[in-house]
């Protein structure tokens, strides 16, 4: 059998798609967790958007002129990227495709010189755990998928509004000292699509969040700053949002507030790490 890996094509976001919701639902069901994908066509839309985003960079595994799996590197123009998510067709799996679809993204990541590479993976998938461990991967930090209705509460003295232009040097700026590095243009991709919000206090930004789900991230001073954030959310985007279940009281914050635990995950990633010196929400990706 011959394995090719290329370039995607808008033709490939239909396979790819099936493939991606098949694979996280066989797998997820196997282990008694809802599925990240609640349907084909969910799958389908983000293969669409990945593969129109000249910012991700996307891998098609072909088999015999089959497309049996994919993978997809975000370039975000940062120091850090984040990989994801890559699926391999259930019934071909454990047949080193996914070996071969990571080290093509990791190699695609150091011609970009890029810092750091990060992902985030389902902690009941030991087979993906131990590869990505074996590809140079650490573990960073554990994870809790949240689901639920924003709660109904005000965190004293914590205002939430919607981000400006005028916001984005204090947030990027705030990441740098949470994080070591910034995320600007996340934070501005957010702001034209009108979903940044900050936390006003003391007169000054102390957080803020692209937004509250699977595909946003948040950084604060403190807990509260990510409560406020979490609280005046509008919603939950996708199958709901990471919190670092080594910050304890955020995590018991959000149980007590009515928000349930869906499954667990783990924040993995290779190359420049710097423990957060303050509090974050990542996304699927970093």
């Amino acid at each position: 059998m011959a394995l090719i890996l290329r370039a995607p094509t808008h033709a490939d976001a239909a396979p790819a798609g099936v493939i991606c919701h098949d694979a996280f639902k066989t797998i997820a069901e196997k282990h008694g967790f809802p599925p990240d994908f609640p349907t084909v066509d969910v799958a389908i839309g983000l293969m669409e958007h990945m593969i129109s985003t000249p910012e991700v960079f996307g891998m098609i595994a072909e088999l015999d002129g089959r497309v049996v799996g994919s993978n997809f590197l975000w370039d975000s123009g940062d120091r850090v990227a984040g990989i994801g998510p890559i699926t391999i067709e259930p019934s071909v799996q454990n047949a080193t495709i996914g070996r071969q679809l990571m080290e093509a993204a990791l190699d695609r990541a150091r011609s970009r010189q890029f810092s750091s590479v990060r992902l985030v993976q389902s902690a009941y998938h030991t087979r993906s755990m131990s590869l990505y461990t074996k590809l140079g991967f650490v573990v960073r930090e554990p994870l809790a998928v949240m689901q639920g209705s924003p709660p109904k509460v005000r965190i004293e003295g914590h205002d939430v509004r919607a981000a400006t232009a005028d916001d984005v040097p204090s947030a990027n700026e705030l990441c740098r000292r949470v994080h070591g590095h910034d995320r600007a243009i996340e934070l501005r991709a957010a702001l034209a699509q009108g979903a940044a919000r900050v936390v006003w206090r003391y007169g000054r930004v102390t957080g803020y969040a692209t937004g509250v789900g699977f595909f946003g991230h948040a950084v604060g001073e403190s807990t509260d700053d990510l409560k406020a954030l979490i609280a005046a959310a509008p919603a939950y985007d996708g199958p709901g949002f990471f919190v670092p279940t080594r910050n304890a009281g955020l995590f018991r914050w959000c149980l007590e507030n009515g928000l349930r635990m869906v499954q667990p995950m783990t924040l993995m990633s290779t190359g420049l790490y710097n423990e957060p010196a303050g509090a974050f929400l990542p996304s699927v990706l970093f």
